[in-house]
């Protein structure tokens, strides 16, 4: 039954619309017109932020930050070894699960470096991909307090996503 629901939902739609009257091929072409705008829209944004991603991971900072990072997580009974993954989530999900997943190979999926990453990606967002997509399909220019309050929850996921895991598997 649930392979037929997509298709079932579709063919209501269709339906539906030609119940209706409406023109259903010109519909269709003004989405997809609609869309295409859309993309054309957010694409800077994203060409720019994908870029910086590859320069951040290229360069050297992560490693950098990463190991400046070490008392701080220490203190904070975060796994040292999820450093890089913590920089890179706010900015590329592509990227966070790239490092997530070397993690779980390099130290194992249930150790504790492994369920901590994998409950981290699960709890956090890729907050400049999300608010490049969302405010450019909007046209939003000022993010204003938006990203230092994502930015808080990312923090927020990551400390309560190490907590949980020394709870549950400490």
């Amino acid at each position: 039954m649930a392979a037929l629901l997509v298709p079932l939902l579709i063919a209501g739609i269709l339906l539906y619309g030609l119940r209706q009257g409406v023109d259903l091929f010109s519909a269709m072409v003004d989405g997809a017109r609609s869309g295409l705008k859309t993309t054309a829209r957010i694409l800077p944004s994203l060409v720019v932020l994908m870029a910086a991603v590859s320069l951040f991971r290229a360069c050297g900072i992560q490693t950098l930050l990463s190991r400046m990072l070490r008392p701080v997580f220490s203190l904070l009974a975060i796994p040292a070894e999820t450093a890089p993954l913590m920089l890179i989530r706010p900015f590329s999900g592509s990227a966070a699960l790239a490092v997530g997943s070397d993690l779980m190979t390099r130290y194992g999926a249930d150790s504790l470096v492994g369920r901590t990453a994998a409950v981290m990606l699960g709890s956090t967002e890729t907050t400049f991909y999300t608010v490049a997509v969302y405010f450019g399909a909007a046209g939003i220019r000022k993010t204003r307090h938006t990203i230092p309050a994502a930015l808080c929850a990312d923090l927020a996921g990551f400390l309560a996503a190490s907590l949980t895991v020394r709870l549950f598997w400490g």
